[in-house]
């Protein structure tokens, strides 16, 4: 009897200090749990990030500005004069070109596999491969898996007038369908090939293409830089 009386104090010291134990962890999880969470946990604070994917190309850049990577084809000029230059009667002349287009943006651009721009997100976007804007544009800048743009909505600074542009491009480069508004007045539509434009729209006063400068809102037909027909009215 004696034995099993101490057999069951030895016991109950056990499941006291398991109890002990327990109730100790459970206050010091309570107390973690209440403690708010410290200010520099809930901002991140990077240069830029790069994203790979599952063969380790980099496929995402977002920075300010994005990140230099290898594998992007704007960056390296021994493949921009291998896929490009080509296509142009001068090739070296295009490449004496293209070192003064903007490559860089403060935002995102999306690469395809072949390390080619597809998306371009930011202030301002990059140069088109075909030449420079006429002036620094903040938008949305979506291109062909060539790495050419093909369509493109932005706001440009050109020479301190703003311009609103909505433009879709052909394969061939040329700007096919345009949407803009300008704050100096003008305001349209135009539809353009290589040769040929129709502009639907409000002209501001002074235009070149109107003769004597007068506000014009109508239509307007163009073969190359030459008005060759005017639907419309002018305004003093």
């Amino acid at each position: 009897m004696e034995n099993r009386i101490e057999s069951l104090e030895r016991s109950l010291r056990q499941v006291k200090w398991a109890l002990g134990i327990t109730a100790g962890l459970i206050l010091g999880l309570g107390i973690t749990a209440l403690r708010p969470a410290p200010e520099a946990a809930e901002v991140l604070r990077v240069r830029g990030i790069v994203v790979v994917d599952d063969e380790g190309r980099e496929r995402i850049l977002i920075g300010a500005p994005i990140p230099t990577v290898g594998n992007r084809v704007r960056t390296d000029l021994e493949r921009v004069r291998e896929v490009w230059a080509p296509r142009y009667p001068d090739p070296e002349q295009y490449m004496t070109y293209y070192r003064d287009y903007r490559h860089d943006t403060y935002g995102l651009v999306i690469l395809d596999e072949g390390g080619f721009d597809r998306i371009a997100i930011g202030d301002p976007v990059p140069d088109p491969n075909i030449g420079k804007r006429i002036g620094p544009s903040t938008g949305v800048v979506i291109n062909d898996e060539q790495g050419f743009e093909r369509s493109g909505y932005g706001l440009l600074n050109v020479n301190g007038r703003k311009r609103v542009v909505l433009g879709l491009d052909s394969d061939r480069g040329t700007e096919g369908l345009v949407l803009v508004l300008d704050d100096e007045g003008g305001v349209g539509i135009a539809i353009r090939d290589e040769e040929r434009s129709i502009h639907m729209g409000l002209v501001p006063a002074g235009d070149p293409r109107i003769p004597g400068g007068e506000r014009f809102s109508g239509l307007m037909f163009q073969e190359g830089q030459v008005v060759t027909r005017v639907i419309g009215s002018k305004e003093p």
